[in-house]
C-alpha cells in the first residue's frame, strides 16, 4: 500500500508538516503496514501553481497524489477552513483523481472552535475528488503539539481497522483478497 502525505501549509517545513508526518507514521504502525510514506509539501510548489504554462513539478505531484492508495491531507486552518494553497492544488487534480484512494483529513488549528472544519470543509473536498474517507478527520490543536503521541495513538488505532478492511482499490491494482484480481470497471466495481 502506497502512502502519501500532502501538506497544504504555505510555510516550508511547517508544524503542519511535522504533525502530518507523525500521523502517517502512527497509521502505518497501527495498521502494521510495511511501507513508509512519500511527502508532497505544497509550499515548494506554490509559485508554480497559478502559472499558465505547464510545470513538470506540478504534473509529477498530481501523478503521485492520483496514484497513492492512502493519503494524509494536512493543512493549518486559515479563516476557519483549509488553506487556499491546498484548494488551488486540489483544483488542478483531474475529476475523481482520488477514486480508489483512502484519504485521512487533518487540520492543525489554534482554537477549538475550528475543530469542525476538518469534517465540514476538508472531508467534502476529498470526497468530491473521489476519495473514500472512512474515519473521522483529525483536528489537532496547537496546544496539543507537545503531547502529539497521546492524540495520534487513539486516532491511528481507529484508522487501522478501516485500512485492513478497505473495500476500495485502485483500478488495475491487484490486492490480496480481491476476487476480481484487481480488475475494475469505470465505477470501481469488480469487472
Amino acid at each position: 500500500m502506497s502512502c502519501l502525505v500532502l501538506v497544504g501549509n504555505p510555510k516550508p517545513e511547517s508544524r503542519t508538516l511535522a504533525v502530518a508526518a507523525a500521523a502517517a507514521q502512527a497509521v502505518i504502525g497501527a495498521a502494521g503496514l510495511t511501507s513508509s510514506y512519500q511527502l508532497i509539501d505544497l509550499s515548494g510548489l506554490a509559485r508554480r501553481l497559478l502559472l499558465p504554462e505547464p510545470s513538470p513539478a506540478i504534473e509529477e505531484a498530481i501523478e503521485r497524489v492520483s496514484e497513492a492508495d492512502l493519503i494524509v491531507v494536512a493543512s493549518p486552518t486559515y479563516k476557519g477552513s483549509y488553506t487556499g494553497l491546498l484548494k488551488v492544488f486540489a483544483d488542478r487534480l483531474p475529476h475523481r483523481a482520488l477514486a480508489g484512494t483512502i484519504a485521512l483529513p487533518l487540520l492543525v488549528m489554534g482554537a477549538p472552535q475550528h475543530a469542525l472544519a476538518v469534517e465540514v470543509h476538508l472531508r467534502p473536498l476529498l470526497v468530491e475528488l473521489g476519495a473514500t474517507v472512512p474515519t473521522p478527520g483529525l483536528a489537532i490543536l496547537e496546544s496539543q503539539l507537545d503531547t502529539l503521541d497521546d492524540v495520534l495513538a487513539p486516532w491511528a488505532a481507529q484508522v487501522a481497522p478501516a485500512l485492513a478492511n478497505r473495500s476500495v482499490f485502485k483500478a488495475g491494482s491487484v490486492r490480496v483478497g480481491d476476487p476480481a484480481g484487481g480488475r475494475r470497471n469505470g465505477h470501481g466495481q469488480a469487472a
